[in-house]
């Protein structure tokens, strides 16, 4: 990996961004576990997907969020779905919220692929208001 001082504007806001809304913890695993194979890739992420989209004015992360979940339920990218739910609870987008949104993917991207996405959903609240108990 390169020197953070040889990273563009850009990117470290990306990393700023990627950090509010994903956490610490899961941008350190992503950053750590990165290869010679795989940092074009989370460089390209970072730069792109953090820095570029999700750092534009406009839209609020909570926005930003319940966009990102229905999108990735409608292409079924279920990793990143469960990822993006997760990560609600630095964006403040509502458990309503995502409803409304998988609501949405079922009417403009089929049924199933809104089913999936609440199981996942389900799934992710559980595990989070079980951490939360502990």
């Amino acid at each position: 990996m390169a020197d953070a001082h040889t990273f563009s504007d850009r990117y470290r806001q990306g990393m700023v961004t990627r950090r509010a809304v994903l956490g610490d913890s899961h941008v350190d695993r992503a950053s750590s576990g990165a290869t010679a194979f795989d940092q074009p890739f989370q460089e390209l992420i970072t730069e792109a997907a953090w820095g570029t989209v999700w750092s534009r004015p406009g839209w609020t992360m909570r926005e930003r969020s319940m966009v990102t979940i229905a999108l990735l339920a409608a292409l079924g990218h279920d990793e990143e779905v469960a990822m993006h739910v997760r990560a609600t609870v630095n964006t403040g987008a509502s458990r309503e919220d995502i409803a409304e949104a998988l609501l949405h993917v079922a009417i403009y991207a089929g049924v199933p692929a809104a089913n999936r996405a609440i199981r996942i959903a389900k799934h992710v609240f559980e595990d989070m208001d079980a951490e939360r108990a502990a």
